[in-house]
């Protein structure tokens, strides 16, 4: 049975993403010990909240190392939510600069929509070749809750680095929805409050592992 540790970090829906991990049928843990998140076949980041608060309580249990280790082994991290943010450089929040995990480039900031936060449904624009959407069909919907999102891409593909899956959505301006980068990916969007389109995609990372 596929093994899959959700960190816990003080941040983020955790039983309700452990039940929609679960219906998947992997075997779920939820644990902040480095060993059982390092052994796991697969490791979801979520988070909840201020970027700052995140990337405190991630550092408190060395979820930030745990992190490095995995991918340094090629081993799959999912990132939801601010999990996903605080993979990136840098966050931007009432005007304090928080440094992330900097596994990618950019800057989290806030939306620049009329009505933030970015509360509801919303559709895609997700890769031809994506993985973690396969079987979904355009103008698919995912449920989304934030305020913040990485509005540009600065990584660019080289002769030695295949281009990172790079999905976007729109709100107020096209922001990165999901990245899927060797064995890091990450959904700006809640998968595990997302119904049927989330089961699949939770269902098509965990096939992945």
């Amino acid at each position: 049975m596929t093994s899959v540790a959700i960190l816990d970090y003080g941040s983020g829906n955790l039983r309700s993403a452990q039940r929609a991990l679960e219906r998947t049928g992997a075997q779920v843990t939820l644990t902040s010990d480095p060993k059982v998140a390092l052994a796991a076949d697969g490791l979801v980041v979520p988070g909840v909240g201020a970027y700052e608060a995140c990337m405190a309580g991630l550092k408190a249990v060395k979820g930030d190392r745990i992190v490095d280790d995995r991918l340094a082994g090629g081993r799959p991290v999912l990132g939801i939510c601010v999990g996903m943010q605080i993979l990136f450089e840098k966050g931007i929040e009432f005007g304090v600069e928080t440094d992330g995990c900097g596994q990618w480039p950019g800057t989290v900031e806030r939306l620049r929509a009329k009505v933030v936060p970015h509360m509801g449904w919303n559709t895609i624009e997700a890769p031809a070749d994506s993985v973690l959407f396969r079987g979904l069909e355009p103008g698919t919907r995912f449920y989304f809750v934030h305020s913040y999102a990485v509005q540009a891409w600065e990584l660019e593909p080289s002769d030695h680095i295949r281009a990172p899956r790079i999905t976007w959505a729109d709100h107020g301006g096209r922001f990165v929805a999901a990245v899927e980068n060797g064995p890091l990916s990450a959904t700006q969007f809640h998968p595990e409050k997302s119904g049927d389109a989330g089961a699949v995609l939770l269902r098509n990372w965990v096939e992945s592992l």
